[in-house]
């Protein structure tokens, strides 16, 4: 059965507990799962005989494979993500965990940087891995004000301010001089005509502006495109000991490769732009066939940001052998505050 035909209804109620007992307990012990040991541990009414059917069938599907060395099974990649989509029951962080990782919050200065920095602390000490996330870059440009300001000759500077707290400069060389009373006159027209528009109104504005107000809104637009259109940005880590001590990444190459992941922004924001717009939780097991620099480590990604003003990622990265839902749990609950620190930052 090939694993886009797989559903809920493809296996048994009990399979499907026998599948979530083997990778919790593959998680907590990075051993293989017998049917001895899951009839021991777990009152599921059945003898050991019939367990190991259950794994079999399980196997069959592709859900759990074996060591050579050992009878037991362990969980394949299509076995992870089949318990992440329909097998996982709490999401929630408890409550003391959530008053920790608030509480340092609420210590952190009042700064961007400073909040990503304690995002991927706690990220990584919560789900014991390592943490990811760049800085929160524009979506819409919004127009503020702006400032023509002679400097000498033909030579005037262009003090653009946007809404989401961007100042940027320009020096423009006019084909003549044009004295300060008149760039008042030009500021005040654009500031009277743009406030509150984002790069494709303040484009479409020229058309009522005087010639040269329309030629220096043209050049605001272009700057608010660029802005809008930059990607990448800081990228803050955080838990790569804690990574690093996972059996997966013993092995040199496997860590080296988990290195090289964390320390070349290229791969993880490409992930970033590729995830869907919704704040939500998403999870890449194994690359889920796309990024084969990831064929050995699991991504739990989430966007955050303020409307549509400003957005940014934060996730873990971690083996594949992971606690799910405790880290979909601390991603999201992470995610939230960083969200909610964005829209009260911007007024939201």
């Amino acid at each position: 059965m090939h694993d886009e035909q797989l559903t809920i209804d493809s296996i048994s109620e009990r399979q499907r507990e026998v599948l979530r007992i083997v990778i919790q307990e593959f998680v907590q012990t990075a051993q293989p799962v017998g049917s001895a040991g899951i009839v021991g541990r777990h009152d599921l009414g059945v003898s050991p005989a019939t367990i190991r059917n259950d794994l079999a069938a399980l196997e069959r599907l592709g859900l759990l494979t074996h060591p050579h060395t050992s009878a037991g099974r362990v969980p394949t990649d299509l076995g992870y993500r089949f318990f992440v989509h329909y097998l996982l029951a709490s999401l929630e962080l408890s409550l003391e965990e959530q008053a920790i990782i608030r509480r340092q919050f609420h210590h952190a200065p009042p700064e961007v940087d400073q909040w990503l920095r304690t995002s991927t602390a706690m990220l990584a000490r919560t789900a014991q891995s390592a943490a990811v996330a760049t800085a929160p870059r524009t979506i819409r440009c919004t127009f503020k004000h702006m400032e023509l300001v002679h400097i000498q000759g033909a030579k005037v500077l262009l003090v653009l301010v946007l809404q989401e707290g961007a100042v940027k400069q320009q020096l423009l060389d006019l084909d003549k001089p044009i004295e300060q009373n008149e760039l008042s006159r030009v500021s005040n027209e654009l500031n009277d005509q743009l406030a509150g528009l984002d790069g494709s109104s303040v484009a479409a504005a020229t058309s009522r502006l005087t010639p040269f107000a329309a030629q220096v809104a043209e050049l605001a637009a272009a700057t608010m495109r660029r802005i809008e259109q930059h990607v990448g940005g800081i990228l803050f880590r955080d838990g790569l000991a804690e990574v690093l001590s996972a059996p997966e990444f013993a092995e040199g190459e496997n860590a080296r490769r988990i290195v090289r992941v964390l320390e070349e922004p290229g791969v993880i924001e490409q992930i970033a732009e590729d995830l869907p717009g919704s704040n939500a939780v998403h999870v890449v097991i194994a690359g889920d066939g796309r990024y084969d620099e990831l064929r050995d480590v699991t991504l739990i990604l989430s966007r955050y940001g303020a409307s549509d003003r400003v957005s940014g990622m934060l996730g873990v990265i971690g083996p594949v052998r992971m606690r799910y839902g405790h880290t979909i749990g601390a991603v999201r609950f992470v995610s939230e505050i960083m969200s909610e620190k964005l829209e009260e930052m911007y007024g939201g």
